[in-house]
């Protein structure tokens, strides 16, 4: 794991070739923990922990302004996984950062574990909120990005939210809060996968047009390739060069990327592994990032 170096100068926060090249190392020893990790605990909610994996990555390696030694410094940059059944991929990431001991993965969602399928903040080092009962994270995201303001604090808070999240209508009045207050210290990804549990988003309950929705709503709004590192980087530079209004980030991602029998497949929203498909899923994230140079 190697933390690249922040800048003050957002001019140079592009992700330069070596940054890249340590990125997606990261977010492969991530992505085969998660296996690792979800076999261990007989399932979990693999696929939308891996369609989320590279924005984390990003935010966590490259930009987010923490420190694993004082995880509750009052000026941290907050971030909130508001998909928090996606805490799979989430828990990896702070331990890949150094906020405890990679080996209490073991225990996840085991008796005592401090890690359940959805992030407690009050038993997990780095994590700013407990998440999981979708449609929250957005609203409490904007509250602390106000609070900062409201502070004269300098953090920025970062969210995510699942795609299937956005039917929750606290989402949406937390945008306009967002909007109305000018929020410009926030910015939102939509974790684009195009599934939630019960099958197809636009089939369960359709969101499009979810472009002309966000900026009807008086957000900036960019799409990106949610999997490629470069598009991530400048979304969050353009966001922070951005005044006046909350950013959102439609990120368009793949359920279960990386692993070949799960790619695009409402099924594996939730799942569990054996040791023949664990090996399977390792070989098909090796050959991904094999084919990336990595």
């Amino acid at each position: 794991m190697k933390v690249l170096k922040q800048s003050k100068n957002k001019q140079d926060k592009m992700i330069t070739n070596e940054e890249h090249k340590n990125l997606l190392q990261t977010a492969r020893t991530i992505r085969h923990a998660i296996i690792d990790t979800t076999m261990k605990a007989g399932g979990a909610h693999i696929g939308g922990g891996m369609s989320a994996l590279d924005i984390m990555v990003t935010l966590y390696f490259k930009y987010l302004n923490i420190d694993p030694a004082n995880p509750d410094n009052p000026d941290r940059d907050r971030f909130v996984l508001s998909k928090g059944h996606s805490a799979i991929g989430y828990i990896p990431v702070l331990a890949e950062r150094g906020f405890f001991d990679k080996k209490l993965l073991d225990t996840f969602n085991k008796f005592k574990s401090p890690f359940g399928m959805h992030p407690d903040s009050l038993k997990i080092a780095g994590c700013d909120a407990s998440t999981g009962s979708l449609g929250h994270g957005l609203p409490m995201s904007v509250g602390m990005a106000m609070g900062a303001k409201i502070q004269n604090k300098k953090f920025y808070t970062y969210c995510i939210v699942g795609d299937g999240e956005l039917n929750e209508g606290s989402n949406w009045e937390a945008a306009m809060t967002a909007a109305h207050h000018k929020v410009d210290n926030l910015l939102l990804f939509v974790d684009r996968n195009m599934h939630m549990i019960d099958g197809p988003v636009e089939e369960v309950m359709s969101i499009e047009p979810l472009t002309d929705k966000w900026r009807a709503f008086g957000w900036e709004v960019l799409e990106i390739d949610g999997h490629d590192l470069n598009e991530i980087a400048k979304a969050i530079d353009t966001a922070h060069a951005t005044k006046g209004k909350p950013v959102v980030v439609i990120a368009k991602t793949v359920k279960g990327k990386g692993v070949d029998f799960m790619e695009d497949q409402t099924k594996w929203h939730y799942g569990a592994i054996d040791s023949e498909m664990g090996e399977q899923a390792h070989t098909s994230i090796d050959k991904m990032y094999s084919e990336l140079g990595i």
